[in-house]
């Protein structure tokens, strides 16, 4: 049976981080598990790129200014460009309601430092995206240091670093069950290629994360959530430097990439089919109505079918994710669950992640609200309405 200090079970963004930041604290012998042929594969690849400190829970806000610290010197760690673009994110109320919710937000990113996140009113608006239809929006918030990242650079970065510090990363891998000592803990980790055995385990497995929590005997109350999205043809309707424009009210956005726009609308996902991550041509002509309502310039741009997607977010029940080891068995650890924040996350949690599991606490931030026993205690975080 081989062996490793540490498995990581999942070579997505956040596991790949999570890898490095063990190894970069001096764990020796980690492993890195992916069942797909090469990176990429799961919702790392299919995610759109969006990076944020606009939140309405501090915990969020905290994550989101430590990534963003961490991007800063995010190519002198890695020898990677993750791509940040500071092109701002500007979120639409259709009304007062939506509004106050907005500006409650903000009280909480202006508690928390992120002085830079302003209100903004329609002529404020029609400067930051001119293409926009005002007629419905009655204001909104905005802040320039949110903006975009390149997921699968981020990624690659990561893993590159990780093999410079000696970590074993290995594709193609399937991981099929977890052996537990009389104790709880666990002391191998079963896989396609045979057994693990193993001092500790993480698991980053993303939308499959309570399949391999459940294997400890514990229900980690993370689901596969599908999220589509639609992509124009090449085009210069809308320039790159526009930010990610978000209404509050239905959570329809949009941003370009790639000399190409991005539509997006969540929906829910495929009843009794949570992996499901067809994209779904009614779902296309709506999300393309809705755009040419809010966008007109829009409607002289195609939608290129064969370049749309879908992908899975891993939601938790109060939308933030969870970190820490699992209650009962405290040498697997958890860094699942951050509903469509993850990428963005990744080189926060990744950090908090190794500090826990080094010293037994992470002193970086507090990251009690993230704690798993959370659900069984009954203590979740507000579910933001909103942010």
């Amino acid at each position: 049976m081989t062996s490793a200090s540490v498995a990581v079970i999942g070579g997505g963004v956040i596991g790949a981080s999570a890898a490095y930041h063990l190894a970069a604290r001096g764990w020796r012998d980690v492993l890195l598990l992916d069942r797909g042929a090469g990176p990429g594969e799961g919702s790392t690849g299919r995610a759109t790129g969006g990076f944020r400190a606009q939140y309405a829970t501090p915990i969020n806000v905290r994550l989101s200014l430590l990534s963003r610290e961490k991007l800063g010197c995010f190519e002198a760690e890695t020898g990677v460009d993750p791509g940040y673009q500071a092109a701002g994110y500007l979120w639409l109320a259709a009304n007062a309601s939506e509004l106050a919710t907005l500006r409650a937000g903000q009280a909480v990113q202006h508690a928390e430092g992120l002085h830079e996140a302003v209100e903004v009113g329609c002529g404020d608006i029609a400067r930051l995206n001119p293409a926009l239809r005002l007629d419905e929006v009655a204001g909104g918030v905005y802040c320039p240091t949110d903006g975009f990242i390149r997921p699968l650079q981020m990624l690659q970065g990561y893993l590159d670093a990780c093999r410079r510090l000696g970590v074993r990363i290995e594709w193609g891998v399937e991981v099929l069950g977890l052996s537990r000592r009389a104790d709880g803990t666990i002391a191998a980790i079963q896989t396609s290629r045979g057994p693990v055995g193993v001092g500790a385990a993480v698991n980053a497995a993303g939308a499959w994360a309570a399949v391999v929590a459940g294997w400890a005997g514990w229900e980690l109350p993370v689901v596969a959530l599908r999220r589509q999205v639609a992509v124009t043809a090449p085009s210069d309707l809308l320039p790159h430097t526009m930010p990610m424009t978000i209404y509050a009210g239905d959570g329809f956005h949009l941003r370009v990439r790639d000399g190409r726009v991005l539509l997006l609308w969540p929906t829910p996902g495929v009843p009794g089919h949570p992996y499901d991550v067809r994209v779904e041509p009614e779902w296309i002509a709506a999300v393309t109505a809705k755009a040419h309502a809010r966008v007109p310039v829009l409607r002289r741009a195609s939608i290129d079918s064969a370049a749309c997607w879908g992908g899975l977010y891993e939601v938790s029940p109060d939308k933030h994710a969870v970190l820490g080891p699992v209650p009962g068995c405290n040498n697997l650890f958890l860094v699942n669950g951050s509903s469509g924040h993850g990428v963005m996350h990744a080189p926060a949690l990744g950090q908090l992640l190794a500090e826990i599991m080094s010293d037994g606490t992470a002193k970086t931030l507090d990251p009690t609200p993230l704690r798993p026993s959370r659900f069984v205690e009954g203590d979740l975080n507000p579910v933001p309405e909103l942010l």
